[in-house]
């Protein structure tokens, strides 16, 4: 004997359990994330606004009932912080230009060329990638010091672009490898070289591609400290990560929170206004060829 069932149950739609975790468990979860990922950020701000008895306070206070902007006075008045951000995007904005007008060229030749031991290029490139730039610290410190580049701009930019380099080569060449073969053939019809090619036809296509890198490139610059540390030692040259973690109190065993706090809100906000002001083309960039058709 056997039992019908009704045609009209859809057996594909939700089961009450599952409209549950919709509604609730899901947005529970995406609020929990961002609350993790922006806790950090959202102390280091109020701490750079509160006045020094709360900082110090025992137990801690979260949210503060008086604010201040005493600590992003003193960080100017004690240090030259805007020459400090200055020299920060200068080395950045170098580094990212150099990796970007060195790697765009070399990953289209990888990916339209047919090269000789173009896999092994590949794999170098790959592993180059990989490798720790710390462990670079020693080698890179001789040639600066062979070549008297200490407390100079390039001993910044040059470690930063090829340590980038690599990246910004496998990154561009696999938006190259997506692009249609037909308009390049057509461009040389018109009489386009591959020069004037590369930079009027195929690299305004790839715009959220170098975009991406671009900024990955910088924010890569701009956050590095150890090199920055030990090339530039001139006090007018240090970067914003140097100069942040340099700040000293009143005392040897006082330590200034608050202009620390400040420091890092006033290294982050390029970042984030960087990001803000280009973040549809990054999001183009990031999904670009997920879906094809």
């Amino acid at each position: 004997m056997t039992t019908a069932f009704p045609e009209s149950i859809d057996r594909r739609a939700p089961s009450g359990g599952a409209k549950i975790g919709r509604k609730i468990i899901l947005p529970i979860a995406v609020a929990l994330t961002v609350i993790f990922c922006l806790a950090p950020i959202l102390w280091q701000l109020l701490t750079s606004v509160k006045v020094n008895a709360d900082i110090a306070a025992i137990p801690n206070v979260y949210f503060p009932t008086r604010y201040t902007l005493e600590h992003y006075r003193e960080l100017f008045q004690r240090r030259p912080f805007l020459n400090y951000i200055f020299n920060s995007a200068i080395v950045s904005f170098a580094s990212t230009l150099l990796a970007l007008g060195v790697g765009a060229p070399a990953a289209y030749a990888l990916a339209r060329l047919k090269l000789q031991g173009e896999r092994v290029i590949l794999a170098t490139i790959l592993i180059v990638t990989l490798f720790p730039p710390i462990l670079l610290f020693f080698g890179l410190l001789e040639i600066v010091r062979y070549l008297n580049l200490g407390n100079n701009y390039l001993a910044l930019i040059i470690p930063y672009t090829a340590i980038n380099l690599p990246l910004t080569i496998l990154v561009m060449r696999s938006f190259f490898q997506q692009l249609p073969k037909d308009l390049e053939d057509a461009a040389r019809v018109d009489g386009y070289s591959t020069p004037r090619m590369l930079l009027e036809v195929v690299l305004p296509m790839t715009l959220p591609a170098l975009v991406t890198t671009g900024i990955l490139t910088f924010i890569s610059a701009w956050n590095e400290f150890i090199f920055a540390l030990t090339f530039i030692t001139r006090e007018d040259m240090k970067t914003v990560p140097v100069a942040g973690a340099q700040l000293g109190g009143a005392s040897p065993f006082e330590i200034p929170f608050g202009p620390i706090a400040a420091a890092t809100v006033l290294g982050t906000i390029p970042l984030v206004l960087l990001v803000l002001f280009f973040q549809r083309r990054i999001v183009q960039g990031l999904t670009a060829g997920a879906v094809k058709g």
